[in-house]
């Protein structure tokens, strides 16, 4: 039964049930809007054993919500109105049998929520299940039995040892990796691992994570991967080696029954091993010893919405935190093209560097060909040569990737006559022409209409694509190869994975699963196919629209697209067998760009140098650090407008002196769903000047939302580390 609640200070206190005990007051952490002129904790009346990490349901204006008990703040805090202490709301009710979040997760979601500038309520509500907020407290406890319940069971009948897969025999290469890890435990310093792709750095995962579980038995794992579609074949890795039992999800494809399930499997320490995105670090996990982020560079593990937090980087402070509370835990950060922050970390002695230059089997990384697009025909969608190279694969029996990190059949539709192209009415973009439902779909808001018969302006029939997605490229590739055939003689097969063919579920399992089994010859797919899958037919993967990132503004671009096509090229030869066969072609208009010298020997190390020395040059991270204030409005003129106060205060305020102020300006897409956004940079070569502008900055920004040329400002956020400016 809840108990019944006391009122506030304007009310009258009801009556205490009989034998009652007093509450304590204590802090208690809730999710409050964004931006809010609340404290971070509210205080409530818990019953003497609610202690700090506790699961509470509070009383919230006219709302019952989920809270978190919270660690009591200095004496001096206590809540008052004027010099009348206040009559606290009692807490609801508390969530029996769940153990409180420890003290090192506490700390962990703080940390994330101050420096990231968000509410702490915000920040570590949203890292817990959405149904441990929705359900009552009967429906809890039977959840909370079912789940005893499927434990005992799971824990009466182990899976037998037959059943699992051995770990395999480790190279010289991985069993010096392995030692090296050993040793480097006792420093507690983060480890790169700088392996290339195809060299056996994921079983270098398991059998790290097997040691440990093996040496402890209340020992947890974390390991983490950049994107969903990558979770299934790494997710059956870890079942086969470890038994699926031991193996607890955490992404945004679940459903929230799997996201509680697998939480409090986590939570409780039944399940041994926490594979997720980004997350999942945040997940709750008492026995962490070992955290290992797989493809560390991938910007995937930047959340672009709400609380805008690296997870990357939040693992190596949780990391640290687990050690710092007694539990020595040791972060693995994994790449074939480490981000150039933790190669520079690396570099500085930071992190502990460790390379796998050699792949599994003695195989070699696939040999680079560049095509110049200048001395082909106009209008090539695959240079001859090229073409030629795919249908021998064909005939092996071998199979080839394409790659176009472009989605749809055309960016654009226009009309010759008249000059009118598919503009989204709410955006400052253009629609997508989707061939395969005769749609033109906006990428940003959504809107998606049918393509007209004749152009909307002038009545032209004549409307043509202009550019090129993976869905034309998919049918032109089907058409130049129409003649070529495969070793049981029959027509070659052209498949495409991207976003719109992995809508529904089980889709691209089932695609990949085609993959694997060799019944698509030639695959067309964005980037969601580079990297980290393991094909072994693959000996050919070609790149044919390279160039879009050599010249672009953010300074990243040519980053992510080296990053891009050694992981693209990664696909090919991955198979020892057919590794001297492995190619990767590069369709260009500028093949002497110092980028392609690097990739042709493979040399990401050479790479990184140029890079770090330009960006060192220019004053960019990681040399300097940045944070973005942006906002969105009615009109451009009020997000500047209010960009501009919010400037104008910075500059008033303690440590500003170290900082570079920018003048605002619209965002790279100005308008998206009729809601206008501009941003402001601010830098420092000082993290700590940075983060106490930042900190002190919120109570003006409050006010700057209020004056008359700000009128029409929706939102604004404030971005710690931006991947993109």
């Amino acid at each position: 039964m809840r108990p019944l609640k006391q009122s506030t200070a304007t009310g009258e206190a009801d009556a205490a049930p009989p034998n009652s005990q007093p509450g304590t007051p204590s802090p208690v952490v809730v999710a409050l809007p964004a931006h809010t002129h609340l404290t971070s904790t509210l205080t409530y009346l818990c019953p003497p054993a609610c202690e700090a990490g506790t699961l509470v349901r509070v009383p919230l204006g006219r709302r019952d919500v989920l809270g978190i008990v919270w660690d009591q703040p200095p004496p001096d805090e206590t809540p008052t109105t004027g010099n009348t202490p206040l009559e606290l709301k009692a807490v609801l009710d508390r969530l029996a049998g769940c153990p409180p979040l420890n003290a090192a997760w506490r700390m962990l979601a703080a940390f994330a929520a101050r420096y990231y500038q968000r509410s702490l309520g915000e920040l570590a509500l949203a890292a817990l299940p959405p149904q441990l907020r929705d359900l009552s407290s009967e429906q809890w406890v039977r959840r909370l039995s079912r789940l005893q319940k499927s434990a005992n069971s799971t824990a009466a009948a182990p899976a037998s040892a037959a059943a699992l897969d051995a770990p395999l025999i480790p190279s010289t290469q991985q069993q010096h990796v392995l030692d090296t890890l050993a040793a480097a435990g006792a420093q507690h310093k983060p480890v790169l691992l700088f392996g290339a792709t195809g060299s056996g750095k994921t079983e270098v995962y398991l059998q790290v994570a097997q040691r440990l579980l093996a040496s402890d038995p209340a020992a947890q794992v974390l390991v983490m991967v950049p994107e969903i579609n990558l979770t299934p074949m790494l997710l059956a890795r870890f079942t086969q080696r470890f038994g699926e039992h031991q193996v607890a999800t955490q992404h945004s494809g679940m459903t929230p029954a799997q996201r509680l399930t697998h939480w409090l499997a986590a939570h409780l320490g039944q399940a041994r091993i926490i594979l997720g995105t980004r997350m999942a670090v945040l997940c709750s996990a008492p026995g962490l010893r070992l955290i290992i982020v797989d493809e560390e560079h991938d910007p995937s593990y930047k959340s672009q919405e709400g609380a805008r937090y690296s997870a990357r980087d939040l693992a190596v402070y949780r990391a640290q935190v687990e050690t710092r509370h007694g539990r020595a835990c040791q972060v693995i950060l994994g790449s074939a093209t480490p981000s150039l922050e933790s190669w520079h970390a690396a570099a500085n002695g930071r992190y502990v560097r460790l390379d796998m230059p050699d792949r599994m089997g003695g195989g070699r990384l696939p040999h680079l060909r560049l095509v110049d697009m200048a001395q082909q025909h106009k209008g090539a969608v695959l240079a001859p040569a090229l073409l030629a190279a795919i249908g021998e694969r064909a005939q092996r029996g071998e199979q080839s990737l394409l790659l176009l990190n472009r989605r749809g059949y055309a960016p654009v539709l226009s009309c010759h006559a008249c000059g009118w192209k598919s503009h989204c009415p709410s955006c400052s973009a253009y629609r997508v022409f989707h061939k395969i439902d005769r749609t033109l779909r906006c990428h940003h808001c959504g809107f998606t209409e049918r393509v007209p018969r004749a152009c909307p302006d002038c009545g032209n029939l004549d409307i043509a694509p202009i550019g090129k997605g993976t869905e034309q490229l998919e049918e032109q590739v089907a058409a130049l190869l129409s003649d070529q055939q495969r070793p049981d003689g029959q027509g070659l097969r052209v498949a495409r994975i991207d976003a719109d063919t992995t809508r529904e579920k089980g889709s691209l399992e089932a695609q990949l699963a085609r993959m694997h089994s060799g019944e698509v010859d030639v695959l067309v797919g964005t980037q969601m196919v580079a990297k980290g899958h393991d094909f072994r037919r693959i000996t050919l993967v070609a790149a044919l629209n390279a160039d879009s990132a050599l010249f672009a503004s953010d300074y990243r671009a040519p980053e992510r697209l080296f990053s891009l096509l050694m992981q693209a090229g990664g696909r090919a030869g991955r198979d020892a067998g057919l590794s001297h066969q492995g190619e990767l072609w590069v369709q260009t208009w500028n093949p002497a760009h110092p980028l392609f010298t690097a990739l042709r020997t493979h040399d990401f190390e050479r790479f990184a140098q140029r890079e770090l020395a330009d960006r060192e040059a220019a004053g960019m991270p990681p040399f300097t650090y940045q944070a973005l204030l942006r906002a969105e409005a009615r009109t451009q003129e009020a997000a500047q407008a209010f960009l501009a106060a919010a400037r104008d205060a910075a500059r008033q305020l303690a440590g500003a002196e170290h900082l570079t102020l920018y003048p605002p300006v619209p965002m790279h897409i100005q308008r998206v769903a009729n809601i206008e956004r501009a941003q402001m940079l601010l830098e420092s070569d000082s993290r700590p000047a940075l983060q106490h502008v930042l900190t002190h900055w919120h109570e003006h920004l409050a006010r700057c939302k209020t004056l008359p040329a700000a009128k029409g400002l929706f939102r604004w956020a404030i971005d710690v580390d931006p991947l993109a400016i």
